[in-house]
């Protein structure tokens, strides 16, 4: 079974849908709690629309049929399942701390070889640690590689940092594949889902968000808020050996 598949069977679908907002940045559901997911403008745009089937419609489906939305072709319907799933989630913060995904990977990736996919702005940071860094994008810029040659540089990497939207747009389970059964290998992002599915597929740690206030959470998606300027959230990461 694809992680998605694995994840889809285990949520438990009992309560009500209270609210979806798609910003131009995040994507925010609100059922059991308010869970986010990125809503990847750049590479949905280059979809052929309709990229939403159904808009001003879509209340009225329950939790498991939003959350479905998560297997389809196009990434901004697939963003509103990844944050409906991200909202049936239970989270147990007491096994979580406040570490930052850029510290965690100067800590391990320090003289070695780091690969991330995606690039965020603590990158010149690692760069200046690692013996080498590796960055592979959808929308490259300078210094960074494309997500074919992903095959190249994953087995070669210590230290591996994959998004969350790697499940968003289904290139998860080929990528965590290509890394070494002793390679650390982290989850970034609002996307990342806060399960330990995701131990089990060779994860060791999830550095990712969770909504304390979901009202200023969905003001702030609703008015085109970037990563770093929603509030009313706690970015936290739990590691395999906390559980």
């Amino acid at each position: 079974m694809t992680l998605l598949e694995e994840l889809t069977c285990v949520l438990d679908y009992d309560c009500p849908v209270m609210d979806i907002r798609q910003g131009v940045f995040h994507t925010a559901v609100v059922t059991r709690r308010c869970g986010l997911a990125a809503t990847l403008p750049k590479d949905a745009l280059r979809q052929s629309p309709p990229l939403v089937a159904e808009p001003g419609f879509l209340l009225k489906k329950n939790a498991e049929e939003l959350v479905s939305l998560v297997h389809s072709q196009s990434l901004l319907e697939a963003a509103i399942g990844m944050a409906t799933i991200n909202s049936l989630l239970p989270v147990d913060e007491s096994v979580m701390v406040e570490r930052n995904a850029g510290d965690i990977l100067l800590e391990k990736g320090t003289e070695k070889n780091v690969a991330v996919i995606g690039h965020f702005p603590f990158l010149p940071k690692v760069r200046q640690q690692a013996a080498n860094l590796w960055v592979l994008d959808n929308n490259p810029q300078e210094g960074d590689f494309g997500p074919e040659q992903a095959e190249e540089f994953l087995p070669q990497a210590d230290v591996v940092a994959i998004t969350g939207t790697s499940i968003t747009n289904h290139t998860f389970d080929g990528l965590i594949r290509l890394c070494r059964p002793d390679a650390f290998v982290l989850m970034l992002g609002d996307s990342v889902p806060f399960t330990p599915l995701l131990f089990d597929h060779g994860v060791d740690a999830l550095c990712g968000t969770v909504v304390s206030e979901p009202d200023k959470v969905l003001c702030c998606v609703s008015q085109g808020g970037n990563y770093r300027q929603i509030q009313g959230v706690k970015r936290l990461t739990v590691f395999k050996h906390q559980q």
